[in-house]
């Protein structure tokens, strides 16, 4: 009887044990999968507000907000969360995970406006949100304590979605002269503000035809200072500056130039350690549109101008030196005429030089020594002038003058410099020339017959020449066959060439081959942590040359997006998604072997040649479709 209870006791014991295990962990059925889209129904002209997309479930490939209307401006977004929780209620135990994508709008108008349904891929099945519709009324009040506190004076990241205005944000425009003459040069400053983290600016100064212009070199490390304007500390920095010639006379106009900024804001709804480990960023990047204001220019005409004006405007010296003093006659001689100062050096004449009749002279030769600075163009111009005294006796070479507008004064000025004084020796007899007593004989020497040719000489029959031939039309015509030939083909790879997108998807299989060649050197040397390392850089610098996307804006669900527009399969997408994922866990697993290397691999390698086999054929496909269509 005691064995037959103890028996019962056992079977009662297991029973209980079994309900509590099976209380403690149960997990509650998973809800269906949906996409929820939020926004405020009715918003003020100015005011910001979030777009919220929440999918119960973390299996989310190909998201895709809706058209957003050009009336509801982005400021940021999608910036991406992710929530997971895990409940214990009465012994049973529960958990629920989801992933919301986050904008940040603005209307700039008052109306109605429609946000289609967003698309996704969520486990397996395509699904779409509700649509929305933001009514926008009225005008956005501003809080000056509230304003403080999203808006802080002190420079540095802001919060991501924290609007961006013109007092935050500008540039100044400023020239060193408001009135100049013809020719005199103006320094041209455009001066950045900022109390927001700029990282770059791009803006060209357009071709200006009643201007001559030169970009003044500043350092690429754009150096910042603080400067106070209307109380508030700006961090400010000379972002360009340029050297400008007035070439038209009258109120001449520099037009206004638009910029476009970069600006880094902080992501606060980020988690860093997601971020860091699915390829995301703490910050997001703004562009920002500023316009620099244009300026007037008034250009005097430059009075009336002598006959002998050299062009030069500004502040001028002329000096001038023989190479040698005493030469033999048929020896060259070198005249040096340095003109130097501050001005517009680079668009005066060449000074005249009266050289003595009996002289050979030759083109000058100049050499630029002048340098751009905020003062305008420094430095000399030298002109090295080469002649040959054909005979014997003293000559003097004038002084060689200069006719410039002196800035300063406002008055025409003529430099010279000293005459030049030159003994020539009767010559060695080499030269014919120096036979001679006066001019007037080599005059005529130079008017005399040619000397008669001697040695053998070449008949040919009367009428026999090679043009006009049928040889020279074959040649002719072969030559202008290979020019046409050439052309198409450079051409072509002129085209080629400038497709940068083009060449780097061409590149990016070659790429990838090589940096997976350089990992199985890294395993066969069995260094995992550099092995890994190489795989990942090879997977994502594939990806990123395929796509034609810088690295740092890729992440998994855009991937898997670009991707599929471009006609990649879901199965494929998943490989390539999966050897990330391999790569990384493998990569931070604890006592990698030498199997676990060759499995990371093989399936980086299957990936990429995957989707570089499938974006082969949809390439094909899409000619082939070019080609029927037409």
């Amino acid at each position: 009887m005691r064995n037959k209870y103890s028996m019962l006791n056992v079977k009662w014991l297991m029973v209980i044990s079994l309900s509590f295990v099976i209380n403690h962990f149960s997990f509650s059925v998973a809800l269906a999968q949906t996409i929820t889209g939020n926004a405020p129904s009715q918003v003020a002209a100015g005011e910001q507000f979030r777009l919220t997309y929440t999918i119960n479930s973390d299996e989310v490939e190909g998201f895709r907000a809706g058209r957003i209307p050009e009336e509801l401006e982005v400021l940021m977004g999608p910036s991406t969360s992710r929530q997971s929780s895990f409940q214990m209620i009465n012994g049973r135990t529960s958990s629920s995970s989801s992933i919301t994508y986050t904008y940040i709008l603005s209307a700039t108008t008052n109306g109605t406006f429609t946000i289609p349904p967003a698309t996704a891929t969520v486990a397996g099945k395509h699904l779409t949100s509700n649509t929305l519709k933001i009514h926008v009324s009225g005008q956005a009040q501003s809080n000056n304590g509230q304003n403080r506190q999203a808006q802080p004076s002190q420079p540095g990241v802001r919060s991501a979605g924290t609007p961006i205005s013109g007092s935050d944000l500008f540039i100044k425009v400023s020239a060193n002269k408001s009135r100049v003459h013809e020719q005199e040069p103006i320094l041209l400053t455009y001066k950045v503000y900022t109390l927001v983290e700029l990282t770059s600016l791009n803006g060209k100064m357009p071709d200006l035809k009643s201007f001559y212009t030169q970009e003044i070199p500043l350092p690429q490390q754009k150096k910042f200072t603080v400067e106070h304007v209307n109380g508030r500390p700006y961090r400010t920095v000379t972002w360009s500056q340029y050297v400008m010639f007035p070439q038209m006379t009258g109120k001449l106009e520099i037009p206004s130039i638009t910029f476009e900024g970069v600006v880094v804001q902080a992501n606060r709804d980020i988690d860093p350690f997601e971020a860091f480990f699915n390829g995301g960023s703490g910050y997001v990047e703004v562009k920002k549109q500023i316009k620099a204001p244009g300026l007037s220019i008034q250009v005097d005409p430059l009075p009336e101008r002598p006959a002998d004006f050299s062009g030069g405007v500004g502040q001028f010296t002329i000096t001038g030196q023989l190479d040698k003093t005493e030469v033999s006659a048929n020896d060259p001689v070198t005249l040096h005429i340095t003109v130097s100062g501050n001005g517009n050096l680079k668009l005066i004449k060449e000074p005249q030089v009266k050289f003595p009749a009996d002289f050979d002279k030759y083109d000058a030769k100049m050499t630029d020594k002048t340098r751009l600075t905020a003062n305008g163009i420094e430095g000399s111009v030298v002109y090295d002038m080469l002649a040959v005294p054909r005979h014997q006796g003293t000559y003097t070479i004038p002084p060689v003058e200069f006719t410039y507008y002196d800035t300063q004064s406002n008055a025409y000025k003529t430099i010279k410099t000293d005459a030049f004084t030159l003994q020539v020796a009767k010559g060695n007899g080499n030269s014919q020339v120096s036979d001679f007593s006066n001019q007037q004989e080599v005059d005529e020497l130079n008017k005399d017959i040619r000397y008669i040719k001697t040695g053998d000489a070449t008949q040919r029959a009367v009428g026999d020449y090679f043009f006009g031939s049928t040889g020279y039309w074959i040649a002719l015509a072969l030559l202008a066959l290979s020019f046409v030939t050439l052309l198409i083909v450079f051409r072509q790879r002129a085209i080629d060439n400038a497709n940068i997108g083009k060449m780097r998807g061409k590149k990016a299989n070659k790429v990838a081959t090589k940096r997976l060649k350089k990992a199985a050197k890294l395993m066969a040397a069995n260094k995992p942590a550099e092995f890994y390392d190489e795989v990942l850089r090879a997977l994502w610098g594939y990806v990123g040359d395929k796509l034609n996307i810088p690295v740092e804006q890729l992440s998994r669900e855009n991937i898997s997006q670009l991707l599929s527009e471009r006609g990649v399969s879901a199965e494929t997408i998943g490989e390539f998604i999966g050897a990330l994922d391999e790569c990384e866990f493998e990569r931070y697993a604890p006592g990698d072997a030498k199997g676990n290397m060759d499995k990371t691999y093989n399936a980086a390698m299957g990936a990429i040649t995957r989707i570089d086999n499938t974006m082969r054929k949809g390439g094909l496909r899409q000619a082939g479709s070019a080609l029927n269509d037409k």
